[in-house]
């Protein structure tokens, strides 16, 4: 029997429908109504706020009190997409941030042992080929330049993989190699480099397609060398953004948003603690202390953000002032778009999965579907 999702109104991934319904069957949209279809299926009964496709988050390093690491497998992964599909992010590319080879090699073969588990879309290598001058909460003793056993193992992940997002450095890659990740169907995504913006235009150029975790932990701004930042903000590249209000305030958030209409999607950059009451976490052998909404080192570097896709949208709404149309795109339509899945997420529309997520008025989640299961929460 069709399930019949009436009482709010309906994000589509680019319009909001007011006081629609949602006709979902075999955990499928059948299409959004303005009023409930006859013959009505079983009616899910909506206390207003909005319902929307579930989150899509493509910067995942944990949750549940599991970090990605070496000893990741299928089992991991699995249980890493219920936990945060709890939070509501029904897609997630679990990351691994700068590690060994081995712990790179782990995590690929874990990911492609994972094929299939709902909720996993693929995974992000967040280094190990980064700028050491940018390292954020990055171990330097690992950061390294890309060899030619990294490229033929991405090479052969891209082949293996859902998909494969990669944070690299164009001062740790060669223009080459960025053309043969991408030509290989990696998202290159540029990140922790201290490069200047005529670098940024020739990784481009040879192939790259986004940034990582725009503003923190790259050349800023400058008012004769735009770096990194600006070459963002003035061009073609999707950008991950943390809306903590910790990482980027919300007054440049808003100035960023503001020079680039598109191409800006929200990321967590969540870690271990995620759907936790832990109070810290151990990464690399070094201490990440979780108090006020933050998590650092014990140096007081950000480690990684105490954040889910919700409250990022209400604070994009609240404190920066954009639409909520907008800020529901940035953590759906989005990022569904810049990994190429927006034939199936990221979208309430027929024939698309049925990962839906229902926020109050204040965007506080609610519920949230998978497949049009629902997730206990």
């Amino acid at each position: 029997m069709p399930q019949v999702y009436a009482g709010a109104d309906v994000f589509d991934g680019t319009v909001l429908h007011r006081s629609a319904t949602v006709v979902v069957e075999d955990g499928m949209v059948m299409g959004i109504f303005p009023s409930e279809p006859k013959p009505a299926g079983e009616v899910v009964r909506l206390p207003g706020g909005i319902l929307a496709p579930g989150f899509i988050d493509l910067q995942v390093n944990g949750g549940g009190g599991w970090q990605v690491d070496g000893t990741a497998d299928a089992a991991r992964i699995a249980a890493l997409c219920d936990v945060q599909a709890r939070l509501g992010a029904t897609g997630i590319l679990p990351t691994l941030i700068t590690d060994t080879p081995d712990a790179t090699a782990a995590v690929i073969a874990a990911g492609v042992a994972a094929k299939g588990v709902p909720g996993f879309l693929g995974l992000h290598l967040e280094g190990p080929h980064l700028d050491p001058r940018r390292k954020g909460a990055h171990d330097p003793t690992l950061i390294r330049p890309m060899g030619d056993a990294d490229l033929h193992r991405l090479l052969d992940a891209a082949a293996a993989l859902p998909a494969l997002m990669l944070t690299v450095a164009p001062e740790a890659v060669t223009d080459g190699q960025i053309t043969r990740l991408a030509a290989a169907g990696v998202v290159v995504s540029l990140g922790h480099s201290d490069c200047d913006a005529a670098t940024v235009m020739r990784a481009m150029a040879a192939g790259a397609r986004c940034a990582t975790h725009l503003f923190n932990a790259m050349s800023p701004l400058g008012n004769r060398e735009p770096g990194l930042v600006g070459a963002v903000l003035s061009g073609s590249l999707a950008a991950g953004l943390i809306a903590d209000g910790l990482h980027v305030a919300p007054a440049t958030m808003r100035v960023a948003l503001a020079a680039r209409r598109t191409g800006i999607f929200l990321v967590s950059d969540c870690m271990g603690v995620a759907g936790t009451a832990a109070t810290e976490l151990v990464l690399g052998g070094r201490r990440v202390l979780r108090a006020g909404g933050r998590l650092t080192l014990e140096d007081g570097t950000l480690a990684g953000a105490d954040l889910t896709l919700d409250r990022a949208v209400g604070g994009l709404v609240r404190e920066v002032g954009i639409s909520p149309e907008r800020a529901l795109a940035m953590a759906t339509s989005v990022p569904a778009g810049v990994m190429g899945l927006q034939h199936r997420h990221g979208h309430l529309m027929a024939g698309r999965a049925a990962d839906m997520v229902h926020l109050d008025a204040a965007f506080a989640l609610q519920a949230v579907w998978r497949g049009g299961e629902p997730v206990h929460m």
